[in-house]
């Protein structure tokens, strides 16, 4: 694939001009015996999905298979289980409830037969225990609140001891249960109000306790970081069950719901958006009278709309470590929404690259972000001191390290070019200056050095999709070469030896939103 002669004129510019100033050097300097504690890997606790119809799908599975396996994920939450499409819920002529849960059943035995726990979101009305006709998304998720309480209790009650009897109390204990999703986005995801809202917790928290005191349940799980205050109120004053925080946060200026993907979207360019949200929810939290509830963050990322080609660009790569590290420990989970293109909110895409959500593609092919969640994985247990805020130095328990480095850089002109306009770009990556790593207090003896990288046309599928003039379709052709393309071979892969007291040093060359991750294998 050929680049543009703009795009190599552009970069030999560039290229000129910043070889005639002076750029910056960045130091890391770790020392390999020096640790900090066990990581906090609450980066992988929880994924996001679509919805729970899309799960039925083989190929759904099979990205997930992969996204489990190399990113370690650990829970998955999704819109949808209530919905008619799961075929759940119906009422005899009579007005009595039947339950049904073949489609669930069929989801739920594959996640965990992978080794992934469902984070339970419940929702949308079942169309027969609906009381209005309010719906969302093409999949016409019905949003209004029940017509009798007492019923949408006993299909949660229901539900849950459907739950114990078919995978036991011991393991629906680890699982969570969140009541509902943006019920402040109203009337996108909530026809009623919030007090309405409460209520629907009120009764679905009763109903989930009822069955075992030890299930977890919580919410609101609002967009914009909203409500909470308000809603551990109305659980302290009413003596409702809460075992959890959740809400959620996006990188973008305005607004919190483009359901088709019309709005055209502006990066916040904040040092902290995103980031900022998740901890002033912790000081919420802790000034509360339930200081010391979880927190989980069950939907994030820099954009909220489905159409957004920042999720598809190699910056979405730093994005993604540089809030995770601000955040720190404020959270127990950051849920990126979401881990697949197989999403349809919008409907059926008919584009391979699009701005979707999804870590990969329609067709599995990995983006930058994905590496992000990959290299994250790949760190070990242990974490080193590191004053640097842009990295992680970890070991791993046979005394390998790792250290995933980053460039964070905003790039968006200005406000008057949004995202849709920019990110469809090939855009060039400017250099950044070197950054000089150096370790000490390894042993003497034979290392194999390998580094994995993610930038600008390095596993940067969605770069080799422009150069294709981004069509409509791909071959098969086109896929297996995109696939090729992100596949995630190393850049750097050597042995070297070091003697007694001799310290390993290396310098890289760093650009705008450059990832690294660095191995040092025994």
């Amino acid at each position: 694939m050929k680049k543009s002669i703009l795009t190599v004129f552009y970069m030999l510019l560039m290229h000129t001009v910043f070889s005639q100033q002076k750029l910056p050097v960045r130091n890391i300097d770790i020392n390999a015996t020096a640790t900090k504690g066990k990581l906090n890997t609450m980066f992988n606790e929880c994924i996001g999905a679509g919805r729970a119809n899309e799960g039925l799908r083989a190929d759904w599975q099979q990205q997930l298979l992969k996204a489990k396996q190399e990113c370690g994920f650990r829970y998955i939450r999704f819109h949808g289980l209530l919905t008619d499409d799961m075929g759940v819920y119906r009422e005899d002529r009579h007005g009595n409830p039947q339950y049904n849960y073949m489609y669930i059943d069929a989801l739920f035995d594959y996640l965990l037969s992978i080794h992934i726990k469902p984070f339970v979101e419940l929702g949308f009305m079942p169309d027969a225990l609906a009381s209005g006709n309010d719906r969302i998304f093409w999949w016409r998720g019905n949003v209004t609140p029940p017509k009798d309480y007492d019923k949408w209790a006993a299909l949660i009650k229901n539900l849950t001891t459907h739950f114990t009897e078919r995978y036991g109390a011991d393991e629906v204990k680890t699982w969570y249960f969140e009541v509902w999703n943006e019920p402040n986005l109203s009337p996108g995801f909530w026809s009623g109000t919030q007090q309405e809202y409460f209520k629907l917790y009120q009764y679905a928290a009763q109903a989930v306790k009822s069955v075992n005191k030890n299930y977890r349940v919580g919410g609101p799980a609002t967009a914009g970081a909203a409500w909470v205050p308000e809603m551990i109120a109305f659980c302290k004053e009413h003596n409702v069950p809460i075992d959890f925080i959740s809400t959620h946060s996006y990188g973008v200026k305005q607004g919190f719901l483009d359901e088709f993907g019309q709005t055209g979207t502006v990066l916040n360019k904040d040092d902290m958006a995103v980031s900022s949200d998740v901890i002033n929810t912790r000081k919420q939290i802790e000034a509360s009278p339930f200081s010391g509830l979880e927190l989980h963050y069950t939907e994030w990322s820099s954009s909220y709309t489905p159409a957004d080609p920042i999720h598809d660009s190699f910056h979405q790569a730093a994005y993604i470590l540089q809030k995770i590290r601000e955040t720190g420990n404020a959270a127990q989970s950051m849920s990126y929404w979401v881990f697949t293109d197989i999403f349809e909110e919008a409907g059926i895409r008919f584009e391979p690259f699009h701005g979707g959500f999804g870590l990969m593609n329609i067709q599995g092919i990995a983006k930058p972000a994905y590496f992000a969640y990959k290299y994250m994985h790949q760190l070990g247990k242990t974490e080193l001191q590191n004053n640097d805020a842009a990295s992680w130095a970890c070991a791993d328990e046979n005394g390998n390290l790792q250290l995933l480095l980053w460039d964070f850089s905003h790039t968006l002109p200005d406000d008057s070019v949004n995202n849709q306009q920019y990110y469809v770009r090939d855009l060039p990556a400017l250099p950044k200056g070197s950054v000089n790593i150096t370790i000490n207090g390894l042993s003497k003896g034979k290392y194999q050095l390998e580094v994995y990288k993610t930038g600008y046309r390095v596993n940067d599928a969605h770069t080799a999709y422009i150069d294709l003039g981004r069509p409509n379709q791909l071959s098969k052709q086109e896929v297996e070469k995109l696939k090729e393309i992100s596949s995630d071979k190393p850049v750097i892969k050597e042995n070297f030896s070091l003697k007694k007291n001799q310290n390993f040093s290396r310098t890289f060359e760093m650009r705008e939103n450059d990832v690294f991750l660095i191995k040092i294998l025994k």
